[in-house]
């Protein structure tokens, strides 16, 4: 199985950053998509952790939302989204944050609140929700983001969740002692943050994917570490089973498979 699309070469290698034993603070879209990859494949005891308060879901198919069903259902128990944040986030027992964004900086500042001026935006975007608390006070935080100029840009119009500061100045000024974003992933190239400067560089690049095209689809002059690697391509294995977790979650989602699902769990 050689063929394999951009965004599954991003998911897999999100995928692949996960072990075993992280507890994870999943987002919905992307990182939920990678979270459960690593789940179904080399990380079967990984805690799956939402928004909603469900602890160690694990979701036959991809939630819609965080309200979705399919995490009560399949989470070992449901807890108050209260006592989700304060005392498992802000607790500091969650390792991994998984994020996606809107728009971010090389210092891996992420707005999902405008575009535009913030009292006459040209696009209202769903806001931040937890994703704040959770940049804020897991271990280490990951994103997922389709590389384009429009959402890799050299200021965000407003700093919804914090990554390494406006320029970069870091977490600690903020009063913050955790590590924050720490690897970006996307359907090119995979970044990880200079440890003096804390702007992101590009470390390991996609099969097929030149450095030109990477500098056309970012909005700020691009950093490349010093030894630049290729993403391993993903294997037979992590291919079939992202297919058939994408799959599942189409017909469900499209409502063939509601019934059966119903069935098999009534059974």
């Amino acid at each position: 199985m050689t063929n394999f699309t951009p965004n599954e070469v991003m998911t897999i290698a999100a995928a692949r950053a996960l072990r075993n034993e992280d507890v994870c603070f999943v987002g919905i879209g992307a990182p939920s998509a990678a979270c459960n990859l690593a789940r179904l494949t080399h990380a079967p005891d990984i805690t799956l952790i939402y928004e909603s308060g469900t602890i160690g879901t694990k979701p036959d198919v991809l939630p819609l939302s965080i309200g979705d069903g399919e995490l009560c259902e399949t989470a070992v128990t449901t807890v108050p989204v209260a006592e989700m944040f304060r005392y498992w986030l802000q607790g500091g027992r969650i390792t991994i944050g998984f994020l996606g964004a809107a728009q971010i900086d090389k210092f891996g500042n992420i707005n999902t609140t405008v575009v535009g001026d913030y009292d006459q935006p040209k696009v209202r975007l769903p806001g931040g929700g937890g994703a704040p608390e959770i940049a804020a006070s897991c271990g280490e935080i990951l994103i997922t983001l389709k590389q384009v100029k429009r959402s890799f840009v050299e200021k965000i119009d407003f700093v919804t969740s914090l990554g390494h500061g406006p320029n970069g100045e870091g977490r600690e000024k903020f009063g913050l002692t955790t590590k924050g974003p720490s690897r970006l992933f996307t359907d090119m190239a995979i970044w990880k943050p200079d440890r003096k400067t804390r702007e992101f560089a590009v470390t390991s690049i996609h099969p097929g994917v030149t450095r030109q095209e990477i500098e056309d689809t970012v909005g700020w002059p691009v950093r490349f570490a010093e030894d630049v690697a290729e993403t391993p391509p993903p294997t037979e294995l992590e291919l079939t089973v992202l297919r058939d977790l994408k799959a599942r979650t189409d017909a469900v989602h499209k409502g063939e498979m509601k019934q059966s699902k119903r069935n098999s769990r009534d059974g």
